[in-house]
């Protein structure tokens, strides 16, 4: 995800490999900017032997006991492949929008593939569905009104529930095998879809925003997959746009935001979006997740125009709404302080992306 009101425009140069530097010569394709690359049809027979962006494949460890792995390899982190050995394959299908695949790994228990690209696992998940859900709702004051954009997991509506002021939980989920498959193989999960503050639309997650009234969300967390495919439309300034006029003045997004280890272009492009978008504050965050590439995920966090939002220092902390850190499932990997501390950037990425050199002044 990456900078400006010309990123269509930019990301198909990059896809046609035409993209020029200032000077109009042609320029080096960022590697980060593969992933604008990754449904171009030249490479389909490289990245979707199997599952798209990736392959399985059974082979004999070293020992000589027959085993089976599952290889990652995208052109979003060219020249990686991310290795996951597995016990039992439990589930593959393909919907209408991508191909699913289930299987029991040996050391991160269930692991949910979406496309050829993990999405979670039972081991490591609660650091994703904890940051992108907390760092938004825990940033404002009584957060009433919900939407979740994806996650068809139900993990982020887990963590939606421990907030006992919202009012209302939507979810658009475009895939409704995503969300069979994970009420069948992920009910700790799952368990988010039990909570009967939660309104389920199975859909466009783009035409659902579009027919929303104005000002409706105070909060909207964007849990979408990698912006290829059906979740490649959820990057674009006319989706922003949607989100800005969906929440109320002083409402907040958080949007899942890559990998600052491989992906700065992409994350300038973002956030250069997200200013000229949203008229409060705009911010980046990240977390630690072993499964993702390069082992981090970042998030962006912005506020609408209205009453300011300081995301740095939750005014709305965890721990002091009663029962929140044991609700459904003890919370493992988020705190105040770890909220705090995921705006601390590293000296690199604030070189890399100019417009992150200001975050926490």
């Amino acid at each position: 995800m990456e900078g400006g009101a010309g990123r269509g425009l930019e990301c198909q140069k990059i896809m046609d490999g035409k993209a020029n530097d200032v000077n109009g010569s042609e320029k080096a394709i960022p590697s980060c900017c593969f992933k604008a690359r990754a449904s171009a049809s030249e490479l389909d027979a490289k990245c979707h032997s199997t599952v798209v962006s990736g392959w399985f494949s059974e082979s004999h460890s070293c020992s000589g006991k027959a085993s089976k792995r599952v290889y990652f390899n995208n052109p979003m982190w060219p020249g990686e492949a991310h290795t996951l050995e597995v016990k039992e394959i439990l589930y593959k299908g393909k919907s209408e929008y991508q191909e699913v695949l289930v299987f029991e790994s040996t050391s991160y228990g269930k692991v949910l593939v979406l496309d050829g690209i993990v999405q979670l696992t039972e081991k490591d998940e609660c650091a994703y569905q904890e940051m992108i859900t907390h760092l938004p709702l825990c940033s404002i004051r009584s957060p009433k009104n919900v939407l979740v954009v994806g996650g068809g997991d139900g993990g982020v509506l887990r963590e939606i529930s421990r907030h006992s002021s919202a009012e209302q939980i939507d979810i658009c989920e475009i895939d409704q095998m995503v969300i069979d498959v994970s009420k069948k193989f992920f009910p700790q999960l799952s368990v988010g879809f039990e909570d009967p503050r939660v309104r389920l639309h199975v859909g466009d997650a783009v035409e659902f925003l579009q027919s929303t009234p104005k000002g409706k969300y105070d909060a909207i967390i964007v849990d979408s997959s990698d912006p290829v495919g059906p979740a490649q439309e959820l990057v674009e300034k006319p989706f922003f746009e949607t989100i800005a006029r969906a929440l109320r003045p002083g409402g907040v997004l958080c949007n899942m935001a890559e990998s600052m280890w491989l992906h700065t272009h992409l994350i300038q492009d973002m956030i250069s979006i997200c200013r000229e978008t949203f008229k409060g504050s705009v911010h980046y965050a990240w977390a630690s997740v072993p499964t993702y590439p390069s082992g981090v995920i970042g998030f962006v966090l912005c506020s609408t125009e209205g009453p300011p939002v300081d995301f740095l220092n939750p005014v709305n902390p965890i721990e002091k709404l009663e029962g929140a850190t044991k609700h459904k499932r003890e919370l493992k990997y988020y705190n105040s302080e770890v909220h705090s501390a995921a705006f601390a950037l590293p000296t690199f990425l604030r070189r890399e992306v100019s417009l992150l050199r200001d975050q926490g002044r």
